[in-house]
C-alpha cells in the first residue's frame, strides 16, 4: 500500500479507534460497579476466564473494531455500501454497550442473553457489509466475533447456573 493512500486513511482510522474505546471505556465504568460484588456472587462455569483477562482482551478488540470501521470509513461516506456497512457497525457497537448495561447495570444474565444473541446476528451482518467494502476490514473483526461467539455462551451458562 502506498504511503499517501495509508495517510489518507489515518484520520479516520484515529476517529474510529477513539470511538471504540470511548464506548469500551463508557461500557467498563458500568461493568465496574457490579464486577466486585455482585458477579463475584454468581455460580460461573469452569471456562469462566479471570477477571483481569478481560480488559486487554476487550481494549485489543476495540481497537481491531476501530481499525476495521476507519478503514471501511475512509473509502468514502457517500457510497451506499459503506454507508450501509457503517450503519451496521454503529447499531452493533450500541448493543455492545448495552450488553453491559443489561448483564452488569442491571444484573440481568436473561435479558443480556437476548441482548448478546442479537448482539452477534448484528456483528455477522457487519461483517458480510464491510467485506463488499474491504475484505480486510472484515477479516479484522473476526477476533471480535469469535470472543463475542464466547461471551454468548459463557452468558448462557452464568444465567443456567443462576
Amino acid at each position: 500500500m502506498n504511503t499517501a493512500l495509508l495517510r489518507k486513511r489515518l484520520p479516520f482510522v484515529f476517529i474510529s479507534v477513539t470511538v471504540c474505546l470511548i464506548i469500551g471505556f463508557v461500557s467498563s465504568v458500568v461493568t465496574q460497579s457490579s464486577v466486585n460484588d455482585w458477579y463475584l456472587t454468581l455460580n460461573k462455569p469452569g471456562f469462566n476466564p479471570p477477571n483481569w483477562l478481560f480488559a486487554p482482551v476487550w481494549t485489543t478488540l476495540y481497537i481491531l473494531m476501530g481499525i476495521s470501521a476507519g478503514w471501511v470509513w475512509a473509502k468514502g461516506f457517500h457510497h451506499k455500501w459503506v454507508k450501509t456497512a457503517l450503519y451496521h457497525f454503529g447499531f452493533q457497537l450500541l448493543l455492545n454497550a448495552l450488553w453491559s448495561i443489561v448483564f452488569f447495570g442491571l444484573q440481568s444474565p436473561f435479558w443480556a442473553l437476548l441482548v448478546i444473541l442479537t448482539l452477534l446476528v448484528m456483528i455477522v451482518f457487519t461483517i458480510k457489509w464491510f467485506r463488499l467494502v474491504s475484505k480486510v476490514a472484515a477479516l479484522l473483526l473476526l477476533p471480535y466475533l469469535a470472543w463475542v461467539c464466547f461471551a454468548t455462551i459463557l452468558n448462557y451458562k452464568i444465567w443456567e447456573l443462576n
